[in-house]
């Protein structure tokens, strides 16, 4: 037999050989997606979980189209910081308290499949009211002051224009008082004169930065969207930090529009 000739037993060697290669490559990529998976999960339940912005509720802290990071960490983990929240057990493991001024996400008082993002202003205890447009907390007037108009769109394309308000809440847990921007658009209505609600032990009031277009706890009747004081336990996470965000104005196909979308100045951006 001349030299570089195969017998059928070096091929058949050598068919075994490739066999087990293949097969050993698909055990490590399968083991490989296996410990992504498993890493994933461990990232989403007890670090960061990632969220968009799909209304506009907190215009102009937050607007649609944000995308954003929320540490699950900040406030401890109950069953809703776990896929698909089981029901194992109530109340928070390593509770830490929340602090008035957070921008939170939280699942919704009357379905919690549903999450939702607010600003804390009502801590356990607290007495929050609206009067005349006016926030009041614990019997004071929490201080804003005036910078000029403001129009932004909301979830369905129409343009809001109001008055632009840096507030400033009041700290909490040693914490310093908490500066950040809000939207008016009127003082009139039944949710901009409340009555005086006091949070109750277990519960805090959320608010949207967009006063008048967002439907939070002054909302305390029984209709199937109200969403009253929140449970503590409702608690997701804080948001902190926008990793992306885009005006999806023009269809999707229209693929030489997506670099002006992109909101540039709002990438790696903190929430205040």
């Amino acid at each position: 037999m001349s030299a570089g000739k195969s017998t059928n037993g070096e091929k058949a060697a050598n068919a075994a050989h490739g066999r087990k290669q293949t097969r050993s490559g698909a055990w490590e990529l399968l083991r490989t997606l296996v410990y992504a998976g498993l890493i994933a999960v461990f990232v989403r339940t007890f670090l960061f979980e990632s969220f968009n912005i799909p209304s506009g509720s907190m215009i102009p802290t937050l607007l649609v189209g944000d995308y954003l990071f929320v540490s699950k960490y900040a406030y401890g983990y109950s069953r809703f910081s776990m896929p698909l929240a089981p029901d194992l057990f109530e109340g928070r493991i390593l509770y830490h308290r929340p602090h008035r001024g957070d921008v939170a996400v939280f699942r919704f008082t009357q379905d919690t499949s549903i999450d939702y993002i607010k600003r804390i202003v009502g801590l356990p205890g607290d007495h929050v009211r609206m009067q005349g447009g006016q926030l009041y907390i614990n019997g004071t007037e929490v201080p804003r002051t005036p910078l000029g108009d403001y129009i932004a769109d909301d979830e369905n394309g129409d343009h809001r224009a109001g008055r632009l308000y840096r507030e400033s809440l009041p700290g909490s847990g040693g914490h310093k008082p908490v500066r950040h921007l809000i939207l008016k658009q009127t003082s009139q209505g039944q949710y901009n004169n409340t009555p005086d609600y006091m949070v109750p032990a277990g519960y805090f009031f959320a608010m949207g930065d967009n006063r008048d277009d967002s439907a939070d706890s002054r909302f305390m009747g029984t209709e199937p969207d109200d969403l009253g004081f929140v449970p503590i336990q409702n608690l997701v996470g804080r948001a902190d930090f926008i990793f992306f965000s885009i005006d999806e104005r023009d269809p999707i196909w229209a693929f030489w529009d997506w670099p002006a979308e992109i909101r540039w100045g709002r990438i790696l951006h903190w929430v205040h």
